[in-house]
């Protein structure tokens, strides 16, 4: 499985946004990676760069490269409503980001570690494909095996109620119903999707 392994805090200076979580290297040094990047004059973006840098923003966000980011692209447009929303809303329903959703891990990154490694069920089997799509109504649990390991229960912290408004956690027994997929306004991530599609649509 493709995926980035690179430095991420050279992605999140190259957009000057903490998109992987709090950073210190970024708050450090708020201006974008390189040898010159302190001293560079800004130049005019054009109506294609920005277009293109919120799509990059969105892939590094959700921690999906370009042949998926497109499929999933394709399926928002054949949806009914607004294409941008829709986009946001399968990126939503991605096990791992549901499993960062919920609690069990700080990162994304992480959460897909735990997906891969066969530590989540969805709906009591076993489910080790970071990008499956969870449906309204799925629990997502930590396999019964896999509750004490130390990231799980670290990230946990003693015990918590799930922050976004879609997603219901059951801290008894550590499992977290998806309710419903969630609304633009209940998504904390900024990114213009508008672009995107005007992106989509050159």
């Amino acid at each position: 499985m493709a995926r980035y392994i690179g430095p991420k805090s050279k992605i999140a200076r190259k957009f000057g946004e903490p998109i992987f979580g709090p950073d210190k290297v970024l708050e450090k040094k708020n201006y974008p990676p390189g040898q010159h990047g302190q001293n560079r004059k800004r130049k005019k973006v054009s109506e294609y760069g920005t277009q293109l840098s919120e799509k990059q923003k969105a892939k590094a966000t959700y921690g999906v490269l370009e042949k998926q980011f497109h499929r999933t692209f394709e399926e928002a447009a054949r949806m009914g409503g607004i294409t941008g929303e829709n986009l946001l809303r399968l990126l939503e329903c991605r096990l791992d980001n549901v499993v960062y959703r919920l609690g069990l891990s700080p990162t994304r990154a992480g959460a897909r570690q735990l997906v891969s490694h066969r530590h989540i069920t969805v709906n009591g089997s076993v489910v080790n494909i970071p990008s499956y799509s969870v449906k309204v109504g799925d629990v997502v649990s930590v396999r019964e095996k896999s509750r004490s390991l130390e990231s799980i229960a670290g990230s946990l912290g003693g015990g918590r109620k799930s922050r976004y408004a879609w997603l219901e956690w059951d801290a008894t027994s550590m499992s977290g119903r998806f309710l419903s997929k969630p609304e633009r306004e209940d998504i904390p991530e900024n990114i213009k999707e508008q672009l995107i599609v005007e992106l989509y649509s050159k």
